[in-house]
């Protein structure tokens, strides 16, 4: 099991991001994948782990989760998140 502060580190994030997203409060979904990475989960274990918000049909849920994907594979920021 990870310290709040590991995962915080691992994924590049401050713990009071780390602290909003366990509080279920909205974050951005290169935050959701960072958290993902750092957790050594993939995309597809997005719904696991943040779940669907309410309202959302499911089928806008698989489109979101294959912009996700295609936005991981195309993503050129270095290991402090910058863009390179």
């Amino acid at each position: 099991m990870l310290s709040k502060a590991e995962l915080a580190r691992r994924a590049g994030l401050s713990a009071l991001t780390i602290d909003r997203v366990e509080a279920g409060r909205p974050c951005r979904l290169n935050t959701q994948r960072r958290i993902l990475a750092a957790l050594g989960l993939r995309v597809a274990d997005k719904g696991s782990v943040f779940g669907v918000p309410q309202g959302v049909p499911s089928s806008f849920a698989s489109t979101l989760e294959v912009s996700v994907k295609a936005f991981s594979s195309t993503d050129s920021r270095n290991s402090t998140g910058r863009l390179q």
